[in-house]
């Protein structure tokens, strides 16, 4: 059993675990090489009933004695993205990456547990998705929030989380009680183009049903054509009820892939 003595190396064993779980021959690779980043667990996640749902809960929340939170992004490969592009209604194979991504992202979690476990470090970790209020619609444990604050990426305009490899992919986050300190990759300027006070805004366009502005997203618009997508449409039939799914807003912009590392 592999050891963590620092975050490159958790950031190795974890690129090493994906590279072996998406090379199995019944394992479609639907992804790049992750990113990560961890936290120390302190003030600044108080913020996250304000910023979030008024019922985040924090990190302590989960684990009382939670010393660290970790959080990874897995970004999408080109041609998935690319292939999401056309029309207003999501391409079948961006459902079935959406769910192959949930089990990997479980998969992921459950190894930084079982290595910090052999080291006596207890973890604690919550689903990938649905773990939100379908009233406010507002997650009670946000991986886009946290991964703000933890230094992963910045939130554009899209609502999505913009890391230094895109915005094209999913979040997963666990909290530990291993002490393996602030480890960001984003540290100062917005990645969003608009926020740096640039022309772009094209994610205004690529949404099909004009659910984002300059106030926010409209959370139940979009809502609502997620769950026509997946009742509705030819594409997405037959796939589980848990795929609420579009991504509309993270592809053919310009801040789908970036390599600013």
């Amino acid at each position: 059993m592999n050891t963590v003595t620092g975050v490159q190396q958790l950031r190795s064993l974890v690129r090493e675990f994906m590279r072996s779980y998406r090379d199995q021959s019944r394992i479609r690779n639907w992804w790049r090489d992750p990113l990560l980043v961890t936290a120390r667990i302190d003030e600044r996640f108080n913020i996250l009933p304000r910023i979030a749902s008024e019922e985040h809960i924090l990190p302590q929340n989960l684990l009382p004695e939670a010393k660290t939170l970790i959080v990874f992004f897995v970004p999408f490969v080109k041609e998935l993205v690319e292939e999401n592009i056309t029309g207003p209604f999501p391409c079948r194979n961006w459902g079935l990456a959406y769910e192959a991504t949930n089990e990997l992202i479980g998969q992921i979690c459950e190894r930084i547990k079982s290595i910090l476990a052999v080291q006596g470090y207890m973890c604690a970790l919550t689903p990938a998705t649905h773990n939100f209020d379908e009233v406010k619609l507002m997650a009670k444990w946000s991986h886009k929030h946290l991964a703000h604050l933890s230094g992963l990426g910045r939130i554009g305009m899209n609502a999505q989380l913009i890391t230094p490899a895109g915005c094209a992919g999913r979040l997963g986050s666990l909290v530990t009680e291993a002490d393996l300190g602030d480890a960001p990759l984003v540290t100062g300027d917005e990645l969003c183009l608009h926020k740096r006070g640039e022309k772009c805004l094209e994610c205004f366009d690529r949404c099909p049903i004009q659910a984002l502005s300059e106030e926010g997203i409209d959370r139940r618009k979009c809502w609502e054509r997620l769950k026509y997508n997946l009742q509705k449409t030819e594409q997405l039939a037959g796939l589980q009820d848990s795929t609420h799914v579009c991504g509309k807003c993270v592809v053919g912009l310009p801040c789908s892939f970036l390599d600013v590392i």
